[in-house]
């Protein structure tokens, strides 16, 4: 399963994107995750399905403590590449 998801809210300067790869290699999903000169964050995650929506819920809470997700735009299914591991890109 793949998705991509733009998240808003609080989700830069608090340590989202760290924690998100966190999060993502305790689940065993692969992606990346980076910051949108919007104020937004970007991110790709594939894995099975189970891990990708364990993934999903974890980052609706924020993975970052002092992180707010107000808003999550989902694309399930993208066709982006195939990723092997999970990396905050800049």
């Amino acid at each position: 399963m793949k998705v991509a998801m733009t998240v808003s809210g609080k989700v830069q300067g608090v340590g989202f994107r760290y924690m998100t790869k966190i999060a993502a290699d305790d689940i065993g999903v692969f992606g990346i995750v980076k910051n949108l000169e919007n104020g937004n964050v970007y991110i790709e995650a594939m894995g099975e399905e189970d891990k990708v929506t364990a993934f999903i819920e974890v980052i609706k809470k924020s993975p970052a403590p002092f992180g707010k997700v107000n808003h999550i735009d989902f694309e399930y299914n993208p066709s982006f590449k195939d990723y092997t591991k999970y990396s905050v890109t800049y």
